[in-house]
């Protein structure tokens, strides 16, 4: 066992067991422990992994379900720290069923802070009700961060570096604290180790089907739609999203739920629109390494305004006005094809008639232009008519970089 974390772990155990082991008081011991003697200070961290490597005498490994991977590097039956690597990881809005305290050893990161309000159970496994984001801040080496368990401390991170590394103190579980719901925004809170074994042979099935190409598919999946229950439709809903959609049914599913379900199911393509929208983000995380881009897709995936988004950017990157810092990264991450530029996810519209040579500097005229707020066309757009400005702007909402422009 490494002698840091087992003097961190004894230190921890000692302030505890002083307070009778008050889950109220543990995240904080837990914070004062880890800033008092920074992980990201005083360990050394090819060391560590060599000893980890080397050494067969190491605390007992658990699986929590974090890290790539997950290291436990001190054990006690009540609470126990472990050493989480992430490289391409961002976890899902969630809440946590143990209390504590993490830190950023190594790496840097987006962290969001939600709230869940006017929460309505429908199952034990599944609530509805308004998923909102409180706050967002740039977590950089050295940073402590609390974990309180329950509803009181719903959150997300987004890692920026390969690899992030991050020291987490936690206990083993707080009571009453099941299930660790995850959320997805604007509207569905729900269990992610729910184990209905039922709903999961059904959409494997419903897999094949569509590898068949089954032409009964749609109409299987609307006959299940309009006689599940919310908790399985909803399941259905999110897995067959996908080929729904190619099929040109999928506004006929969403309304045959909504139309079961009435009033619980408003939201709800809202909140499978945005799952949509956040998948692709991390999709795109995995191809792209440059920190700075990875910092541009978290604010993309996170950030709710474009006021908030342009103060992080300036947070981070006081040399340049964030509009020039964001356009900068939209001309790196600008990639070129037959059919025309694109940015991300967002692809030069077809129907407007340039030339190849002209689509690149009038698709970042464009963003600058309606990351301004609109108003009167710059040189370069002027010569468009303003339907074709406003197809522009339509693509910039429709993708990735919607907060910039609306």
């Amino acid at each position: 066992m490494d002698s840091f974390f087992e003097e961190l772990g004894q230190t921890v155990l000692k302030r505890w067991k002083q307070v009778n082991f008050s889950l109220e008081k543990f995240p904080e011991i837990a914070r004062l422990a880890l800033d008092e003697r920074m992980p990201s200070e005083h360990v050394d961290l090819p060391a560590f992994l060599r000893g980890f490597l080397l050494n067969d005498e190491q605390p007992l490994q658990t699986q929590s379900g974090f890290g790539q991977p997950e290291l436990v590097a001190f054990d006690h039956p009540r609470f126990y720290i472990q050493i989480l690597f992430w490289m391409d990881g961002t976890t899902d809005i969630h809440q946590h069923e143990f209390s504590g305290a993490f830190h950023v050893m190594s790496g840097s990161s987006i962290h969001a802070h939600y709230e869940f309000e006017n929460a309505q159970s429908i199952t034990p496994h599944l609530r509805i009700g308004d998923v909102r984001m409180k706050s967002i801040e740039l977590l950089e080496t050295g940073r402590t961060v609390p974990i309180i368990s329950g509803q009181a401390c719903i959150h997300s991170l987004f890692h920026l570096d390969t690899p992030s590394v991050t020291v987490v103190v936690r206990t083993q579980n707080d009571p009453g604290m099941n299930p660790q719901f995850n959320y997805l925004p604007p509207r569905i809170a729900l269990d992610p180790m729910l184990n209905d074994t039922l709903t999961m042979r059904r959409k494997q099935l419903l897999d094949l089907l569509e590898q068949m190409e089954e032409p009964a598919y749609a109409e299987f999946v609307l006959e299940m739609i309009a006689d599940l229950d919310f908790e399985r439709g909803f399941y259905i809903l999110q897995h067959c999203m996908g080929h729904l959609w190619n099929l040109g049914v999928w506004e006929k599913a969403l309304g045959i739920f909504e139309r079961k379900h009435g009033t619980l199911a408003a939201g709800v393509g809202a909140t499978l629109d945005e799952g949509v929208r956040r998948d692709v983000i991390k999709g795109m995380r995995s191809a792209i390494a440059e920190p700075e881009h990875r910092f541009f897709l978290a604010l993309l995936m996170n950030v709710t305004t474009r006021d908030d988004l342009f103060e992080l950017v300036a947070q981070r990157f006081p040399e340049a006005a964030p509009l020039e810092t964001i356009l900068r990264w939209a001309h790196e991450l600008e990639e070129e094809s037959d059919f025309g530029p694109s940015i991300l996810d967002a692809c030069f519209p077809e129907s407007l008639e340039v030339t190849l040579d002209e689509q690149s500097p009038l698709f970042l005229a464009a963003l600058r232009y309606f990351m301004l707020g609109g108003g009167a066309a710059p040189a370069g757009l002027d010569a468009l008519p303003a339907s074709k400005i406003q197809e522009l702007g339509a693509i910039f909402a429709a993708s990735s970089l919607r907060v910039l422009v609306v």
